[in-house]
């Protein structure tokens, strides 16, 4: 009888290498969230700035609507995920929304969305936390609206950043996702690809002297799920209730789903 307690282990060219997107590349699955973190990290001081150029100005827009949807009253608590600089749970607070927990798994764009809090004076009912929206330490069931804006696109695992936002939710709660999405109508695609492949990475360039970070914001925005796609992965996660408003023709959506 042979003993094979001791058999050699697969051949490199036998094991399965999981790959996901970053942008147009495949990479490794474990190497996405450092790629993304470097993105942000060269980014975050420009970040606002970049935001006005790569919408025109209209993420502000598409923001008050966002905000809006979330329903703020003061009894309500919010989990703003990949909060970034702010914006969302700024403007969940001013609407007379309760306690919020900005987070972020990017260091340097919590930073500058605590400090843009201390500038404004919103920090009683604001709290800050590095945060991995695939793996929330949150209890089961502890708030009432979980938020991502502009972040789901750049997570690995998207699914899994749903599943967790249902997880964490009350009963009755509800997930939000505002995310760049597919633009409907025909005339409008070629302008925008034009805009998003010639004009944002070389802005990028000048403004933030970081052409490769914005090729890749562009690149991830066609890679991301569209409207129904992402309407089907809220039901597989086990949301109720999904639905989704395009805006601006389809540039951006808003995707929504409770806990029941």
């Amino acid at each position: 009888m042979t003993d094979n307690s001791f058999a050699p282990s697969p051949a490199p060219s036998d094991v399965t290498v999981e790959e996901t997107d970053f942008g147009f590349r495949s990479v490794r699955k474990e190497e996405k969230k450092n790629l993304v973190r470097g993105v942000f990290d060269s980014v975050a001081g420009q970040y606002d700035v970049m935001n006005d150029i790569m919408s025109l100005g209209i993420h502000r827009i598409w923001k008050r609507i966002f905000v809006t949807e979330l329903g703020p009253q003061p009894g309500l608590t919010l989990l703003d995920l990949a909060g970034g600089t702010g914006d969302i749970s700024f403007g969940w607070l001013k609407a007379g929304g309760g306690p919020a927990v900005m987070t972020d798994i990017n260091r340097s764009m919590l930073s500058v969305g605590r400090d843009r809090a201390l500038n404004r004076g919103l920090v009683s009912d604001l709290s800050f936390c590095v945060v991995d929206a695939e793996a929330i330490p949150v209890r089961d069931m502890s708030v009432d609206r979980v938020s991502i804006a502009f972040g789901l696109r750049n997570c690995t695992d998207k699914l899994a950043v749903i599943r967790e936002a249902r997880r964490v939710l009350k009963p009755g709660g509800r997930f939000l996702c505002l995310e760049f999405s597919r633009v409907q109508v025909a005339a409008l695609a070629p302008i925008y690809d034009a805009w998003s492949f010639k004009v944002l990475p070389a802005m990028g360039g000048i403004v933030a002297k970081d052409r490769e970070s914005y090729q890749y914001l562009a690149e991830s925005i066609r890679m991301f799920p569209d409207q129904e796609a992402l309407a089907d992965m809220f039901r597989e996660a086990g949301l109720s209730h999904v639905r989704y408003q395009s805006l601006s023709g389809g540039i951006a959506a808003i995707h929504s789903g409770w806990r029941i």
